[in-house]
């Protein structure tokens, strides 16, 4: 599908939602053979998702010399001992998926004096083996979030894959709205348009730009 047409279907979204101009594409790049990801920096596109932090860490460095204005985000869970690594590569983490993490992040902030935007995830499906906090817990969450000086840029969500994602999508703005948060983190490559037009600022699309990820049919 590629870059262009991706860019060309957020616009549309867009348009039709009234939002124009108003959504990041995060161009999921994780476990992507490099020539793909490099003919992407090519096309000038310059926000990138990487799920985990050692392999952002083997590649991205040498491509961030090369193409300047590179902006990373972490997509994945993140683990307390990987904190200071990420938080010294990234510049937003999407995936700040329950106190402990927070705090952690708060203590390496006033250790390394600065800190990524934070985005807080919700498992809004309710899901046991998904991580984030629940619908019910968000409210408090955010204020601890708040509370610890954390650059909370809003909320982000990864619906079941066996139902509607709209549902999902229609209650992480509300969380978010109740919070008075602008940013949502949500949609992927097959329901990004539904994310943009329930308020996405941040969608994430990987295959429908690279192709099916290295090692996948």
């Amino acid at each position: 599908m590629g870059l262009s047409e991706i860019n060309d279907r957020i616009a549309k979204a867009e348009q039709e939602a009234g939002r124009v101009g108003q959504t990041t594409l995060i161009a999921v790049s994780k476990v992507q053979p490099p020539e793909r990801v490099e003919a992407v920096l090519q096309e000038g596109h310059r926000v990138f998702g990487e799920n985990r932090v050692q392999e952002a860490q083997d590649k991205w460095p040498a491509w961030q010399e090369t193409y300047p204005g590179v902006e990373l985000h972490l997509l994945g869970p993140l683990q307390t001992n990987k904190a200071r690594p990420a938080m010294e590569l990234f510049d937003v983490i999407h995936s700040v998926d329950r106190p402990k993490i927070a705090h952690r992040i708060a203590s390496m902030a006033q250790e390394l004096g600065r800190c990524p935007g934070v985005f807080l995830q919700v498992n809004t499906g309710e899901e046991p083996q998904k991580a984030g906090v629940l619908p019910s817990e968000a409210d408090a969450f955010v204020a601890e979030a708040r509370a610890l000086e954390l650059p909370v840029l809003g909320l982000m969500c990864i619906p079941p894959v066996d139902e509607h994602p709209s549902m999902h999508f229609a209650l992480l703005a509300k969380l978010a709205a109740r919070n008075g948060l602008e940013g949502l983190s949500m949609g992927m490559s097959g329901d990004f348009e539904q994310a943009i037009a329930l308020g996405a600022t941040h969608v994430r699309v990987g295959s429908a730009i690279f192709g099916a990820r290295a090692g996948t049919a």
